[in-house]
């Protein structure tokens, strides 16, 4: 398999890729000893939000702490990407439970104890261009103050990667960034840092003798894969149709790309169609993801890997 055919990780694919790559754990599921990376809380954490929204690495990586769901007990929560850091307009994403408490776990953890070393060396107190928020309205506007006492007001949606980098919060503890992604300083993470960062998760898999690897953007792709092959699974049972059969109901079906679409921020059904329509062209769902507990089976996508060669798999 070509490396620049792959687009796709299935499921186990990425567990693997995510536990021993960003998580410093050993291909058996163990700990490594060895192991001295200590941000494997925030990576991880970054790769399971990416892996269930289908978020772009600017949209996901220049997330504020205010543009996070609350975490409740739903399947899924949705957010609001804003205009300023999506790729054209902004849209609506979803996140799933478990990848939204993993980022809550970060958010206590990794996060919080980086903050706080951050509060102790006065990292804050030094910073000559932060804007502290004053307040944010239902209608999504930003009203921050600088130290020196200059006052502005912002649209949330407008807000640029490098304006966003400037916010912070005042709370009972002190200051703290309003980006939820953070370096061990403390101070906000850079975007374009989570490319490095998925190249050396890449490399310690290659170390470990592991041929799985990921972009932000194979993510993203196997997030849209992944909803695709759901949503057809699920319109199959609940209209009980047969494979010859399901061709007289093409317009029933074709709102299942509208809402990918949608979910990507995509500007046309067609751009979702181009990209993702190979793997899932031809094949008989009903029967290849016939587990009506588990639509999305690993073993399923095992065998679409096997059959495409444009699905990352693990054994």
């Amino acid at each position: 398999m070509k490396t620049s055919d792959v687009k796709w990780l299935s499921p186990r694919a990425f567990r693997l890729w995510r536990n021993v790559g960003l998580g410093g754990m050993l291909p058996s599921g163990l700990e490594d000893e060895a192991w001295r990376g200590r941000s494997a809380g925030r990576d991880t954490a970054y790769a399971d939000l990416m892996y269930s929204s289908g978020l772009r690495r600017r949209e996901g990586g220049t997330l504020l702490l205010c543009e996070l769901p609350a975490l409740g007990r739903r399947n899924n929560y949705p957010g609001r990407v804003g205009q300023g850091v999506a790729k054209r307009a902004g849209y609506t994403f979803y996140l799933g439970h478990p990848a939204l408490q993993r980022v809550e776990g970060y958010r206590m953890s990794t996060r919080a104890l980086a903050v706080a070393r951050a509060r102790w060396h006065g990292v804050y107190g030094r910073l000559p261009d932060l804007r502290i928020i004053q307040r944010v309205s239902r209608a999504g506007r930003v009203q921050w103050r600088s130290p020196d006492g200059r006052t502005g007001e912002s649209t949330l949606g407008r807000l640029t990667a490098a304006e966003r980098m400037l916010l912070f919060v005042d709370g009972e503890d002190g200051l703290e960034p309003a980006m939820l992604w953070l370096t061990e300083s403390g101070l906000p993470l850079r975007y374009t840092s989570w490319t490095k960062v998925f190249e050396r998760a890449s490399d310690r898999c290659a170390a470990a003798g592991l041929d799985v690897f990921a972009t932000p953007k194979m993510l993203r792709h196997s997030m849209a894969l992944r909803t695709l092959i759901a949503l057809h699974n699920a319109l199959d049972r609940r209209l009980g149709l047969t494979p010859a059969e399901r061709l007289h109901y093409e317009e029933v079906y074709g709102q299942v790309w509208l809402m990918v679409k949608d979910m990507l921020g995509h500007r046309s059904d067609q751009v979702t169609r181009d990209l993702y329509l190979e793997p899932v062209r031809g094949l008989q769902l009903e029967s290849l993801l016939g587990d009506d507990d588990n639509p999305v089976n690993a073993e399923k996508i095992a065998e679409l890997a096997a059959r495409t060669g444009l699905i990352l798999d693990a054994a």
